[in-house]
């Protein structure tokens, strides 16, 4: 069963999301994640100070079971549907980060580095992760969803701002790779 382990190819992944996407068009849904956010925050009482959480979560319950299902899926995945195979890297790309310090390159598509819990016992890699969240958080706020709500629902849906903010997520992380990125590491 050595299929299990390969990623599904475009072919399949494709068609599968313009399923979903078709289907949540016809019911008249958005698919988001950042959203869930807001929602999680209204459950949590956050209404009650700020306005911008004052709405019926409720009627976003359909899109906690999608977070619940992707974190349950990449378990899963994780745990029982990977082998551990090295990541087939670029040879230029591979000595780029080893000079920066990843040693673990090519080992698996997060760097230890950046995604291993010893990042919370160094000052600078859990400022970098603290200042990080609230950019993203503050980015995908400020452009009205996050990249998979403006990718992949907005765009499905002839969304001008979506494509707007998504030129914008790919110039902003050309400009994080290639500028901001090599002047912290």
């Amino acid at each position: 069963m050595n299929w299990i382990y390969e990623p599904w190819p475009w072919y399949v992944s494709g068609p599968l999301i313009s399923l979903v996407m078709f289907l949540l068009l016809i019911i008249g849904k958005k698919l988001g994640m950042s959203s869930n956010l807001r929602t999680m925050c209204t459950i949590c009482g956050a209404g009650k100070t700020v306005g911008f959480f004052k709405f019926d979560w409720r009627e976003q319950r359909w899109n906690l079971v999608v977070v619940l299902g992707v974190i349950i899926g990449g378990f899963i995945a994780e745990n029982y549907l990977s082998n551990t195979i090295n990541v087939d890297l670029n040879p230029k790309v591979v000595t780029d980060l080893q000079a920066k310090g990843f040693n673990s390159v090519g080992n698996g598509y997060m760097p230890e580095m950046l995604f291993s819990n010893d990042v919370f016992a160094d000052p600078k890699g859990l400022a970098i992760l603290i200042i990080g969240g609230l950019l993203v958080g503050f980015g995908a706020r400020y452009a009205g969803g996050c990249t998979s709500g403006h990718a992949i629902s907005g765009l499905s849906n002839l969304q001008v701002p979506s494509l707007i903010a998504v030129i914008g997520f790919f110039i902003g992380g050309l400009v994080m790779i290639h500028l901001i990125f090599p002047l912290i590491f």
